[in-house]
Order: C-alpha cells, then sequence, then structure tokens
C-alpha cells in the first residue's frame, strides 16, 4: 500500500520553531524555515533537523514550492508590550509575508500575530494581510484566540489567520475552558479547564543559582535589597501596585503620575503598567513575553522564573534547546507560538488537507472574530467596521454572530 505524503511546510520568520515543532508534531514535513536571526536559526535546526536560511524579502518567487506556508512576521512594532512606533520597518514585513503566499500559491497558510495587529496603523496591517490573499483566491478566517483554550497554561491573545487557495479551511475548536483573563471564558465553560502554571512547573528539578542548571536555563539569580522585599510583600495575584508606596520602583511612580498626550491622568486609564508580578499557582499564566523572566516572581518562592520556566508555559518540551545569548533565548521565547496551540491549528489543518473537495474560485473573508470579549475599544471598533464594509457582503453579515 502506498505510503502518503506527508503535506509540506515552508516556516517564514520562523523564530525559535514553535510553530514548526507543532505542526511537525500533527504529521506535517518542514522542509525549509527563513528568519534573520542567527540565534533563531541555530535554535530551528539544532532542534528540528530542518534546513535554515536568512530570508531574502527581495526573492519570495525563489523560495521552494510547498503545500503550507506558516510564519508569524515579527510584532514588535505593534506589540502592546512594545513602544507602538508607526514607524518601525518591522510593521511592513506583514505586506511580504502576503506578497511571498501570493507569488508561490501553496494550498493554504497560516499567519500568526500578537493582538494589536488588529488596530496598528489604525488597520491598515490588517488589509496588507487580507486585500492581495484574498484577490489571490484565499477563503481566510480570522481570529483572536486565547492559548489557554487551547491547553496552553498561559494566557495569550493572538491573532490568526487561516486561508485555503479556492477551499474553505475549518477554524480549530477549542479544546478547553480558561477563567482569570477577559473573555477566556466566552469559548468555552463545558470542556477540561486550561492547565494552571503550578501544574505546568509540576516536577522541575529546583533550580541551580548559576546557569546553565540541571535543565537548560533553569537557573536564576538571588533577589536583593529592595527587590527581595518587594518579592517578600506580594502576595500570588498582586502587582507592584499593591505595595506600599516605599516600595514602589520610582520609575513605576513617575509611570503612575504621568499624564497621557490628550492630558487624562493615568490613572483614569488604568494606572501605570504593573510593572513585578507575582504569578497566581491555580490559573494559567499571563502572557510570556521578553521580559517575563524579570517580571514575573514565582508563585510560592521568592525568585523570578527562570527561562526553563518560561520555556515550558510556553509548552516546549525541556530536551529543546535555545541558543544565543540569555537575552537571546528569552526573546525568541517570548516571541514564538506555543508548540501545543500550532499543533491544535495543525492537526484541524492537515484534516482538511485530505478532503479538500471542488476548487471555489471567489476569495472571501470566511469570518472575522476580532474579540475575546463583548466590548470594543473605538479603535477596534473602528477597524471592525472597515473590514466589514470591505470584505463581508450582506449576506456573510447575516451568517456572523458579530454583526447580532
Amino acid at each position: 500500500m502506498k505510503k502518503l505524503r506527508s503535506p509540506t511546510v515552508l516556516d517564514l520568520f520562523c523564530g525559535a520553531g514553535g510553530l514548526s515543532l507543532g505542526f511537525a508534531r500533527a504529521g506535517f514535513d518542514i522542509i525549509h524555515a527563513f528568519d534573520n536571526s542567527r540565534a533563531a536559526l541555530e535554535t530551528h535546526k539544532s532542534n528540528l533537523r530542518t534546513h535554515t536560511t536568512v530570508l531574502d524579502l527581495s526573492k519570495g518567487a525563489e523560495l521552494p514550492p510547498a503545500d503550507v506556508i506558516i510564519g508569524g512576521p515579527p510584532c514588535q512594532g505593534f506589540s502592546s508590550a512594545g513602544l507602538r512606533r508607526t514607524d518601525d520597518v518591522r510593521n511592513s514585513l506583514v505586506g511580504c509575508f502576503s506578497r511571498i503566499v501570493e507569488e508561490l500559491r501553496p494550498k493554504a497558510f497560516v499567519f500568526e500575530n500578537v493582538e494589536g495587529f488588529l488596530t496598528a496603523q489604525d488597520g491598515n496591517r490588517v488589509m496588507e494581510l487580507l486585500t492581495p490573499l484574498i484577490a489571490a483566491g484565499y477563503r481566510i478566517h480570522l481570529r483572536k484566540m486565547n492559548a489557554a483554550n487551547y491547553g496552553v497554561p498561559q494566557h495569550r491573545k493572538r491573532v490568526i489567520a487561516i486561508g485555503g487557495l479556492g477551499w474553505d479551511p475549518s477554524f480549530p475548536h477549542p479544546t478547553h475552558s480558561a477563567y482569570g483573563a477577559p473573555g477566556a471564558s466566552l469559548a468555552s465553560k463545558h470542556l477540561p479547564p486550561a492547565p494552571s502554571l503550578e501544574g505546568a512547573l509540576r516536577n522541575l528539578p529546583h533550580p541551580t543559582n548559576n546557569p546553565p542548571g540541571l535543565l537548560q536555563g533553569h537557573f536564576y539569580r538571588p533577589l536583593r535589597g529592595m527587590d527581595l522585599a518587594r518579592a517578600v510583600a506580594l502576595k500570588p495575584g498582586q502587582t507592584m501596585r499593591d505595595l506600599p508606596s516605599g516600595l514602589q520602583h520610582e520609575s513605576y511612580l513617575r509611570r503612575a503620575s504621568r499624564r497621557v498626550m490628550d492630558g487624562t491622568p493615568t490613572e483614569r486609564r488604568g494606572g501605570a503598567p504593573s510593572g513585578i508580578r507575582r504569578l497566581l499557582p491555580s490559573e494559567p499564566s499571563k502572557a510570556i513575553t521578553s521580559g517575563a523572566r524579570g517580571e514575573f516572581l514565582h508563585p510560592f518562592e521568592d525568585r523570578t522564573l527562570t527561562i526553563r520556566e518560561c520555556a515550558r508555559l510556553q509548552t516546549f518540551p525541556d530536551d529543546f534547546v535555545f541558543c544565543g545569548s540569555s537575552s537571546e533565548q528569552m526573546q525568541l521565547i517570548g516571541n514564538a507560538v506555543p508548540p501545543l496551540l500550532a499543533y491544535n491549528i495543525a492537526r484541524s489543518l492537515a484534516r482538511d488537507l485530505t478532503d479538500i473537495g471542488s476548487s471555489i474560485d471567489q476569495g472571501t473573508l470566511l469570518s472575522f472574530e476580532p474579540t475575546l470579549s463583548s466590548g470594543f475599544s473605538p479603535a477596534l471598533k473602528s477597524v471592525t467596521n472597515r473590514i466589514r464594509a470591505k470584505f463581508i457582503d450582506e449576506l456573510q453579515a447575516e451568517e456572523l454572530s458579530l454583526w447580532d
């Protein structure tokens, strides 16, 4: 009996390989991965044994053909954790992703990015993704999802686009219910609960005080002075704003009293950023970013998380090796797609690819779900109306609960 060929994948902007690892576990053949970070390419090649190349965005048509293109263009230009620079050149990489997909015309694509992608540049980035690909014949779901609803022990809101060339892909259904973040409980209330932080970190050996640790990255620097005093004072779930003023960091106090551009005090906008936070053991972690190692305190111990603990919360296996300096490793981990989330997406797509059916000539936006909660910010509402006006006709609008 002839063995079926595994569908092939190109991973653009591959980073550490979270997307690739999930797709490989679902039976896909990762034939090539591209990035501009040496640490990312070394990490990807070391763990997934794939061909890796520095991505030359001027040679999209020269890339090898594949059944599926996956990728998450660098998001720092429009990440809510970053500076939101509208002139950041990395923002334009969304358009490069679209162009490469349009040129190579794979059977399907999967695009991932931060939730700030939806409102970046007043929705221009969304248009850069959707407009050329719908014109090329792709039929696309674009939705915001929380990784916790797919079994990841972390509240990580991300935007996912899944497109099929002339056919309708499905969008993976949640596998877990989750609580502790806006909208998380709306995905489903009748599924098994998402893994907690405490459960995810269980069975790890005690970290060492010096690198590299018994497991790579499982070490910490003991806190001292005011940093230790703050940690001792914080209970699970508390942040810098819960500390007495004498323990609050000077930079935090400055941010807490600043005014935003329109003159409104920041306390009217929810206050200053939370600064350090002691995580709750019974819930999924807050989103792991490149700064998580310095911002998140262990739920029970007076120390910050280790690199390996952050990788666990991202669902990387303990034998996954990250290359580069400690800061480069944390950037790779913080920017990665959780492999378990990628696996759930890939498993759904794999089933679809076995039964594509007849071709449909016209590209379209099959679904658009821009928020997990019941409320819209003014910026998101504006973008939502813009997308509705351009891509959703009256019949589709009736079918989408968003417009009810």
